[in-house]
C-alpha cells in the first residue's frame, strides 16, 4: 500500500529534532525498518515526519571503561565494531549479526529497535544483559534511563513523546568475563522465536537475557534459567505453543552460556 500523506522535517540538531516532537502527530524517522512497513499498512499515520537520519549520533567507542554505542548506530556497523572484538562484548556482535536481512543491518539502526520495543526484537535481549542504559534528551533535558526501566510492555518503552534516544552506555565487563547472543527465529519473519543473551563473569554472577517470549525482553540472574521459567506466563501461537517456548528458552539459554563460558575462558588465559 501507499502510506497516507505526510508532512517533513530533516533537522539539523537534536534540539531542532525535539522542538519538531512537539507536534503530538509527529513520529521519529531513523532507519525506518519498522515505521515505515506501518506506514505503508496505514496502521500509523504521522501527521510530521521528523528524519533524523542527519543527526551526528552514530558511532561505537570505548571511553572511561564504557561502552557507548550512537542511537543510530546501524546493526552493519555494530556488527564489524573493532571496540566488540574481545570476548566480553562479543555477545552485542553476535547479536548484530543474525538481526534481519542484510538490508535490514545496513538501514536498521540501535536505537530505533531498542525504541520501537517489538517483543521478539534481538536488541533488547542483548542490551539488558550488559545492564544497559538509554540517553535521552527533551526540551527540558537530558536524563538516563536503565534499559530494564525503558522497556515498559508490547511495543511501549518509558520515552515521553517528545524524547529522543541518543545513545545506549554500559560498564565494559571486567577480564575474564565472556557473553553470546543466539536465537532460533520464525523462518517468515526472522524475528525471534526466543532468543538468549548470556554474560557470565568471572566472580559467576551470570546473566541471561530472553526475548520472544513474554511482553518484553527480561534478564534472569544466574544459571538456573530453566526454574526461573517455570514461574513465567509465556506467550503462546499456533506456530509455537506457550509450553514449547518455554523448552525452547532453556534450550537456548543453555547454549548462550556454553557459548559465553567458552569465551570467558579463553580470555582468561
Amino acid at each position: 500500500m501507499i502510506p497516507a500523506a505526510t508532512g517533513y522535517v530533516r533537522p539539523d540538531s537534536v534540539e531542532d529534532a525535539v522542538a519538531a516532537l512537539a507536534d503530538p502527530e509527529a513520529k521519529l524517522l531513523a532507519g525506518g525498518q519498522s515505521l515505515l512497513p506501518l506506514m505503508k499498512l496505514r496502521v500509523v499515520r504521522p501527521a510530521l515526519l521528523v528524519d533524523i537520519g542527519g543527526l551526528d549520533l552514530s558511532g561505537v567507542s570505548v571511553e572511561d571503561g564504557e561502552l557507548r554505542i550512537g542511537a543510530l548506530t546501524t546493526w552493519a556497523e555494530l556488527a564489524t565494531a573493532a571496540s566488540l572484538d574481545r570476548p566480553a562484548l562479543a555477545g552485542l556482535a553476535d547479536c548484530a549479526r543474525v538481526i534481519g536481512d542484510l538490508q535490514v543491518r545496513n538501514r536498521g539502526t540501535v536505537g530505533g529497535s531498542l525504541a520501537h520495543a517489538d517483543p521478539s526484537a534481538d536488541a533488547p535481549a542483548a542490551l539488558l544483559a550488559f545492564g544497559a542504559t538509554v540517553e535521552l534528551r527533551s526540551p527540558t533535558g537530558a536524563r538516563s534511563v536503565p534499559v530494564s526501566d525503558f522497556l515498559v510492555g508490547p511495543f511501549m518503552t518509558a520515552l515521553e513523546p517528545t524524547e529522543i534516544l541518543t545513545e545506549i552506555r554500559l560498564a565494559t565487563p571486567e577480564p575474564g568475563s565472556g557473553s553470546a547472543y543466539e536465537k532460533v527465529e520464525h523462518p517468515a519473519s526472522g524475528f525471534a522465536l526466543v532468543g538468549a543473551c548470556a554474560l557470565v563473569r568471572p566472580d559467576g554472577s551470570d546473566t541471561v537475557a530472553l526475548t520472544g517470549i513474554t511482553a518484553h525482553a527480561i534478564a534472569i540472574e544466574g544459571d538456573d534459567v530453566r526454574a526461573a521459567l517455570e514461574g513465567l506466563d509465556i506467550f503462546g501461537d499456533d506456530f509455537a505453543p506457550a509450553d514449547y517456548r518455554r523448552h525452547l528458552a532453556g534450550v537456548v539459554a543453555g547454549r548462550t552460556l556454553e557459548r559465553a563460558r567458552a569465551r570467558a575462558s579463553e580470555d582468561a588465559r
